[in-house]
Order: structure tokens, then C-alpha cells, then sequence
């Protein structure tokens, strides 16, 4: 009799499931894009996760990670050797892709609340252009249901409450399948370095239950205008917690060693040893190969749901004709100079995955598999949506459109990329930074220490070239290139051609939208 019951359980709960699809979709009577009346625009599919750093994935060089799906998108579509997050942290990241703004023009100089309107937005100019608009994970948006002129959402918000009474969609399908259980009964914090296998079944995961949401979404969108998608996973932030068959996948002792540069000792003390939500400590290897072991196994889970979304795409007929963009919002140091998390200049915070798979139909003749050295970053995909959709890019707007490079690598394009990150987890962690993919300079602006690295001959930043007497030319350049760039930012920023010191926080910049 139990087992009856459980079974009609299973299956009551995946008819609610499908019912929310259904009822986000809103119609059900139009016709596909492998109907009669073949869609024009290209449908397009928006793949992010969160706090991912760009080497760890296969197609990026990295011989351990096994993530075969993302790969097949690379392999099938370009990938950006040096796309960056300029402002490394969740919300202000997030925001520059839903503008298509620069940090000092979309107004987020840090982590702070995502302002309720802009001027322009992704899922409203997407829609505008004609495209029936559904997310499905995290949107990190303020209001937590204010999804931003999106017609539709499925939200996990990981364990964050910041409206009154808000409950995610994810939590809500999870208190319905599983009363009895503990939807955080892994027993690892949001922002921890530990690492565990995650301690319920599978299709409890939140990774698990997005990709089923996509899954079904693609298999039941039935209306006559192109898609535009967004798949936006939680993982591999931490938790650290895949399933235990992705923990089995990795063993500790591969796990590579973290890079620790001739000026990280800096950060190499541990203020609280019982803080397991630390930004800085040298917690040593073997710590360091476990949480990479736990982060390994969700990249990884995450690579099967997308390889499950890619197969539905297909069998729908219709992965000729969508855009596939996959990125993320930010890295994570693991780590890398005995720093934790994010919010930091280097490669391990900063450097993201970017990769596009493009419709024949829209770039004819391109060629695929390469690798492009560019330097991008999230402010460009929006214009590059715009540009697929076949509409205007405002002139407004900081970002450009990377299709340009993928129809000719040889197009003129933006010589540097700025970061920079107002103070984040103490006073003194706020810096400005440029980069070419070649060289990165990083002013401290906090006490007006100077970075420089070399990227080509020194990847992972070991040596910090700023006090080299050699390289004394190169430094001016670069600091005289921030001075440039801050100058529309007044006298808080540059005062008589010099870099000023600040010390006083500043998350939220005279641009940023007031709060209605």
C-alpha cells in the first residue's frame, strides 16, 4: 500500500511540475519552430552558472574537470580565452549582464541590492524584440519576484529571504516532494570552504531540479515566437555538495595544487580558525584539494544537466536554430594566493568561461572551434542578444556585440577590459584594475599599492612585477591608462593626474539608479 501510495505521489507531483510550465507558458497553441511556419530569429539559450571560474572546464585546458557537454559547445562555437567579470561578485556582475553597462555607468561599485528598474534591460529589450522570455534558478534580483520584464521564472534563490514571505519555487517544489526532509541537510554553508557529498538523492539537488525545469520547458514550448531562456545554475558556488556518484568521480590527490604568488603571504594568517566562511588563510593543500574535489563534482553535475538540455534541443528539432551563450557571474579564488571566494582582481575571481554556439543561419560560414583572445566581459551579452535578435543596439550601452568577432577575429575591438571592486569583506579589499589579456595593473586604492603582471609568461600571477626596476616603463603606461579611465569619475577618484587613495566605502555610485 505504501509503495502505491508513493508512486501516485511521484506522480501527482510531476503532473504540478509540468503544471508550472504549462501555466508560465501561458498558451499552448501555437506552433515550434520545426512546425510549418519556421521561425525567422534564432531562439536563444542562456547558460550561466555561479562563481565558476574560467579553468575549470575541459575546453579551457584543464585535463582533470570532466565536463564533455559545455566541451561540445566550445568544440561547436567559439570560446573566449580571456572573458572577465569586472566587478567579481554576484549582484554588481550580475547587473552589467542585465545592462549592458560598465560598473560606474549601471551605478554597482560592489555587492549591494540590483536597483528595481534601469533605463534598458535585458528580458524587456528582449521581449520588445519579440521573444517570449522565461528564467529558470537564480536571478538574485531585488525584489526577489521582480523578475526584470522576464514574462516568467523559476526561482532558487539558494537559502536567501530578502522580500517578506518569499519562499523560492525550488524550496516550494521541495517542501511538496520531500515534507520530511531538510532541504540544506548537507550541513554546508552558502559561502564555506568545506566540501561533502551531498547528503539527500539526487533529484533533490537544486542542479538536479533546474535542469529538470529546463528540460521540460523546452519540451513543452509550444508558441510561435522564438525563445530566449535563461538557465542560471546556483552551483558551483558553494556549498560545495555534489551528489555522491560526481564526489566518486575525483579523487583528492589529482586535485591541482593552488598557485601561490611571491606577494600572497599577506594573506596567508587565519584570523578566526573556527571561520569557515573565511576570505583569506593558508589552510593548507590538503584542505584546499577537498574543497577543489567538492567543487569539481558540481561542475561537473551541472555539465550533465546541460548535456540533457542539449539532447532536448535536439529531439525538438531545434538546436540548428537557437544561440547558446554559457558563461558566469564570477570565479572562485579555492584558494589560489591563500584567498577565498571572490571580489578579488586575479585570474581565479575575475576570468570566466565564455562560450557561443551560434545558428548556421545567422553567421554562415564561420568557423567553429576556435579559441578567441579578446578581452571581453558581461557587459557584452547583451548587445550580442540584441544583434542575433536583429534589432538596434543603443549607443548607450558600454558593451559590444561578440558576433562581430566571431564573423571576423580580426575586427577592431576594445584594447582593454577595466575591474575593479569597492570594499568587500574588510576596509582594505578595494582596488580598480585593467587588463589586455597580455599585462593586468592593479591600483590598491585603499593604502595605493600597485600590481602588475604578466599574463603571458606568468598565467597564475606568481610575481607581482610592479616593483621591478625592468618593467618601470610598462607600469607608467598602465597607471597612466587608470588615470584615464577614472578621470570622468571626479576628484574622489583622480586629483592632479595622481590616483587617489580612498578609504571611505563606496558601493553604490552617483549613476546607480535611486531607489524608488
Amino acid at each position: 500500500m505504501g509503495a502505491v501510495q508513493n508512486s501516485t505521489r511521484r506522480r501527482f507531483l510531476n503532473i504540478v511540475a509540468a503544471g508550472a510550465i504549462a501555466l508560465a507558458l501561458e498558451r499552448q497553441d501555437f506552433v515550434f519552430a520545426s512546425g510549418k511556419q519556421p521561425m525567422k530569429k534564432p531562439n536563444i539559450l542562456f547558460i550561466m552558472t555561479d562563481q565558476h571560474r574560467a579553468d575549470c572546464l575541459g575546453c579551457y585546458g584543464n585535463s582533470i574537470i570532466r565536463t564533455p557537454n559545455l566541451d561540445r559547445i566550445a568544440r561547436e562555437g567559439v570560446l573566449f580565452v580571456r572573458a572577465y567579470s569586472s566587478t567579481p561578485t554576484c549582484t554588481p556582475a550580475r547587473v552589467a549582464i542585465l545592462t549592458g553597462l560598465s560598473p560606474w555607468h549601471h551605478g554597482m561599485l560592489a555587492y549591494g541590492r540590483i536597483a528595481e528598474r534601469y533605463a534598458f534591460e535585458l528580458p524587456r529589450a528582449m521581449s520588445d524584440a519579440g521573444y517570449y522570455t522565461f528564467a529558470i534558478g537564480k536571478l538574485h534580483y531585488y525584489p526577489q519576484r521582480n523578475y526584470h520584464g522576464f514574462h516568467g521564472a523559476l526561482l532558487d534563490e539558494s537559502g536567501r529571504v530578502e522580500t517578506p514571505g518569499f519562499i523560492s519555487d525550488y524550496r516550494k517544489w521541495f517542501n511538496d516532494k520531500a515534507p520530511n526532509l531538510e532541504p540544506d541537510a548537507t550541513g554546508i554553508g552558502w559561502n564555506s570552504y568545506l566540501s561533502a557529498p551531498y547528503a539527500l538523492p539526487d533529484e533533490l539537488h537544486p542542479t538536479r531540479w533546474m535542469g529538470d525545469r529546463a528540460v521540460e520547458f523546452l519540451e513543452k514550448y509550444n508558441r510561435s515566437e522564438p525563445f530566449f531562456l535563461k538557465v542560471s545554475f546556483a552551483r558551483p558556488h558553494s556549498p560545495y555538495d555534489p551528489p555522491k556518484r560526481f564526489w566518486d568521480m575525483y579523487d583528492e590527490t589529482e586535485m591541482p595544487s593552488p598557485y601561490i604568488g611571491n606577494w600572497a603571504r599577506i594573506y596567508a594568517p587565519i584570523e578566526d580558525s573556527k571561520d569557515v566562511n573565511l576570505w583569506h588563510g593558508d589552510l593548507g593543500i590538503e584542505q584546499v584539494r577537498k574543497s577543489r574535489r567538492g567543487y569539481y563534482g558540481n561542475v561537473s553535475f551541472i555539465d550533465e544537466q546541460v548535456g540533457r538540455i542539449l539532447q532536448t534541443l535536439e529531439s525538438r528539432g531545434c538546436l540548428h536554430n537557437t544561440l547558446i551563450l554559457f558563461t558566469s557571474d564570477h570565479g572562485d579564488m579555492l584558494g589560489d594566493h591563500h584567498l577565498w571566494r571572490k571580489s578579488y582582481a586575479y585570474e581565479g575571481s575575475a576570468r570566466i568561461p565564455m562560450l557561443i554556439r551560434w545558428p548556421e543561419s545567422l553567421i554562415a560560414g564561420a568557423k567553429r572551434g576556435r579559441c578567441l583572445s579578446q578581452p571581453v566581459e558581461l557587459r557584452d551579452i547583451l548587445p550580442t542578444f540584441l544583434e542575433a535578435a536583429g534589432v538596434r543596439i543603443p549607443d548607450t550601452l558600454d558593451g559590444r556585440s561578440l558576433l562581430t568577432l566571431i564573423r571576423d577575429e580580426a575586427y577592431e575591438w576594445r584594447d582593454w577590459i577595466d575591474l575593479e571592486h569597492g570594499a568587500c569583506y574588510a576596509k582594505e579589499n578595494v582596488w580598480t584594475g585593467l587588463t589586455d589579456g597580455r599585462w593586468k595593473y592593479v591600483f590598491h586604492a585603499y593604502g595605493g599599492r600597485e600590481q602588475l603582471f604578466d599574463l603571458w609568461n606568468d598565467p597564475h600571477e606568481l610575481r607581482d612585477l610592479a616593483a621591478d626596476t625592468s618593467h618601470v616603463g610598462i607600469l607608467r603606461t598602465w597607471r597612466e591608462r587608470m588615470v584615464e579611465h577614472l578621470s570622468e569619475r571626479g576628484e574622489t577618484f583622480v586629483k592632479n593626474g595622481r590616483l587617489v587613495i580612498r578609504r571611505e566605502r563606496m558601493v553604490y555610485g552617483p549613476l546607480y539608479p535611486s531607489k524608488a
